[in-house]
């Protein structure tokens, strides 16, 4: 596939999108991975995320942080931004919300590694980090820290 028809499949990037309203009508793309000959990270930092408690419907707030190694694929940045969105009126678990996201996107990318770290507000006065990985990772690839401090309140 020549370099300027790897991305003829795309449908969001370059146009007008709507928010999804829900992670299930959401469509998350990707395109192949120019660079798959080289072992190296990827990070996606999302420190404005917002989902919805499914008891309450009160808004919960997360950064989330997602590495992934890339096999043959790359996620597409405005996909997974309207993906991530989406779950602004989604109802559910902080576990919930970060393990769904970590797995949708290793069973789309089908990367030699992906990790995400969601690093809840407090609810309930108590902060919820929740953490997910695909497997060890790679030793011969960089892989910083999240760099994301746990919650210290006013301290």
């Amino acid at each position: 596939m020549s370099d300027e028809n790897i991305y003829a499949n795309l449908t969001q990037l370059g146009r007008r999108t709507e928010l999804p309203t829900s992670p299930e009508q959401a469509v998350l793309e990707r395109v192949p991975n120019p660079q798959k000959d080289a072992r190296y990270a990827v990070r996606f930092t999302a420190p404005e995320f917002t989902s919805l408690c499914p008891l309450t419907g009160q808004p919960d707030f997360a950064h989330l942080v997602i590495d992934y190694v890339p096999a043959g694929w790359l996620v597409e940045s405005k996909s997974l931004k309207l993906y991530l969105g989406s779950f602004r009126n989604h109802g559910a678990f902080h576990e919930d919300c970060t393990v769904s996201i970590g797995r949708r996107l290793a069973d789309l990318l089908e990367p030699e590694w992906l990790r995400i770290g969601g690093y809840w507000y407090p609810r309930g006065g108590m902060p919820i980090d929740v953490f997910y990985q695909t497997g060890e990772p790679p030793r011969d690839v960089w892989l910083p820290d999240q760099g994301v401090a746990t919650y210290r309140g006013r301290g």
